[in-house]
């Protein structure tokens, strides 16, 4: 307990305990006791700036979950993690509740998992900056004015969304979901406790980098591009300081064109300024008959293009997958 009220931030363990009695009316020791019988649990509050569309961040995420790696209902989002399990529900005032199960006491382990999960949800957006730069635009003002807490849906891990992309490219979203669940289920690793349908773990690049791919209903072409992203997925560990390097970087990656590649820069590093100006319904949405011609119209929404591109997606109702680049082995 002295080590978790330093690394708080107390002087003192008396002054720790009385602070947290006083919050939570329960000493550590009893919060710590809390939970299910794999372990015990923390809940966090994590605050954003409202307004914030719940609903549409999470219908997103529903849509696309895998089975036995995510759930989306009523209650929020789960998933499994490495160190067991995540769920992500809407809490009282400007905030989300992120419980993490069990609770592991390794150092910086909940601060980086609340990092992820902050970004997964965009918790640190300033709709108000975003809307003051938008708002006035004469194709995206109506939308931004009716939806002004949309939000750019994140995800966990790079690697596990370079390959979600290259698994749902010329696929429906069904489809693409389908194929996520063989993937897990095939290669990922079990859960040690098992619950509400999480089972698994998503694959990692070294389990990937050799498997038999084509045994869950892959070509042979998207197999091969997502095991050379597997061997390759040092790639996706690295950030160059600006957009148009992580772009360049992440092409170099099979299966991995201008489309994609800018889909990973908005969900996996949060680039808000990255724009799949080659997106037919982008295109249509904004009546630009060219990618040329939408790229040079893009950049009066800088440096927020990415919540221009929600906007007009979210305007046009269609799903956001990568539709635009072939999986092509290297």
């Amino acid at each position: 307990m002295a080590q978790v009220a330093e690394e708080a931030g107390f002087r003192s363990l008396r002054r720790f305990n009385e602070v947290m009695l006083a919050v939570f009316q329960r000493t550590p020791s009893e919060l710590r006791r809390r939970g299910g019988a794999d372990g015990p649990a923390i809940t966090l509050r994590l605050a954003y700036r409202p307004p914030y569309d719940w609903a549409a961040l999470v219908s997103f995420l529903g849509a696309r979950a895998i089975p036995g790696l995510e759930a989306v209902d009523a209650r929020g989002y789960r998933r499994t993690v490495e160190s067991g399990r995540i769920e992500v529900r809407p809490d009282r005032g400007n905030a989300l509740a992120l419980t993490v199960t069990p609770f592991q006491r390794e150092r910086g382990e909940l601060l980086e998992i609340a990092g992820r999960v902050r970004r997964m949800f965009d918790l640190d957006a300033d709709p108000l900056q975003i809307a003051g730069a938008l708002s006035a635009d004469p194709l995206l003002g109506l939308s931004v004015r009716v939806r002004p807490g949309l939000r750019i849906p994140g995800a966990w891990d790079p690697f596990e969304t370079c390959v979600r992309a290259i698994l749902g490219q010329q696929v429906s979203v069904r489809a693409a979901t389908t194929f996520g669940g063989r993937l897990v289920e095939t290669f990922g690793a079990p859960i040690p406790s098992p619950a509400e349908g999480l089972t698994r773990l998503f694959p990692t690049p070294e389990r990937l980098a050799s498997a038999a791919l084509e045994r869950i209903g892959l070509t042979r072409a998207r197999a091969e591009s997502i095991r050379c992203v597997a061997r390759s997925a040092q790639v996706l560990r690295q950030r160059p300081e600006s957009l148009e390097g992580l772009v360049e970087r992440l092409r170099t990656l099979p299966g991995v064109g201008p489309w994609t590649a800018h889909y990973l820069a908005m969900r996996a590093f949060g680039e808000v300024d990255a724009f799949p100006s080659g997106d037919l319904v982008l295109r249509k949405a904004a009546r630009e008959p060219s990618p040329a011609a939408l790229e040079q119209r893009s950049t009066a929404w800088r440096p927020w293009r990415a919540y221009a591109a929600m906007h007009l997606w979210s305007s046009a109702s269609v799903p956001l997958e990568p539709t635009h680049d072939r999986a092509i082995a290297s």
